[in-house]
């Protein structure tokens, strides 16, 4: 199954050379924030969060950052001011039968491997980040559009996963201390399809490279710029 889920996801993109620069405004600004709290991390990591938003729009081309999603927000279901390190990220991918025909828990599985760990290595890259520990967790929101026929005048849907994960097991998967499976087992993960919450969805998952390995045909980075 592992193999078939990994091989149904395509993505489409226009070839290219990219733009020297993201549109700097993925990042939610610092007079936003409502806690004090808030807006200290937002300061001291202002760096590791541009940094974030560079990364995810020189070297994941294929997916859509929604504009101020890259910040320290407190999930709804945390108590006191819990600030998880979070983005949103929309995916574009080719239509394909096999992927749709997949359960709901099935699809939101392939996506949680392919995207959460390397995201969440990533919004850790700065090792500020990695050391503080006034930073709760990380939420990762992941959205698709629901592949299948539509009819006239209907609109498209979008399929989402929400996934927290608090500090303490962020710190063992990225020390090597859990694998993906410990993860998504460690990990509340709360499923949409549309605007319809379909609760919180048992997953597994499993290591997958694709991240760090796939080369968009055409595709240039700009002039200095690095995915390492």
């Amino acid at each position: 199954m592992r193999s078939t889920l990994l091989g149904i996801l395509a993505f489409s993109l226009m070839a290219g050379p990219a733009l020297a620069a993201p549109a700097n405004d993925r990042i939610l600004p610092v007079d936003q924030y409502t806690s004090e709290k808030g807006r200290q991390l937002a300061v001291t990591h202002a760096a590791a969060l541009r940094d974030l938003e560079a990364y995810l729009y020189h070297c994941l081309p294929w997916v859509e950052v929604q504009k101020q999603s890259i910040g320290f927000f407190k999930p709804k279901q945390a108590t006191g001011d819990a600030r998880y390190l979070s983005v949103r990220l929309f995916v574009e991918q080719d239509p394909s039968p096999q992927f749709a025909a997949l359960p709901v828990d099935k699809r939101a599985s392939s996506m949680f491997s392919r995207y959460v760990g390397p995201l969440l290595r990533r919004m850790n890259h700065d090792a500020a980040v990695r050391a503080d520990s006034g930073i709760d967790g990380y939420t990762i929101i992941l959205g698709w559009l629901k592949q299948g026929s539509r009819g006239e005048g209907e609109r498209p849907v979008h399929e989402v996963i929400a996934v927290f994960v608090d500090r303490p097991a962020a710190v063992a998967y990225l020390t090597g201390a859990g694998h993906a499976r410990d993860l998504v087992s460690r990990a509340r993960v709360l499923g949409f399809d549309g605007e319809t919450a379909l609760g919180e969805l048992r997953l597994s998952a499993w290591e997958d490279n694709f991240v760090t390995t796939y080369k968009v045909k055409n595709y240039e980075l700009a002039p200095g710029v690095s995915c390492q």
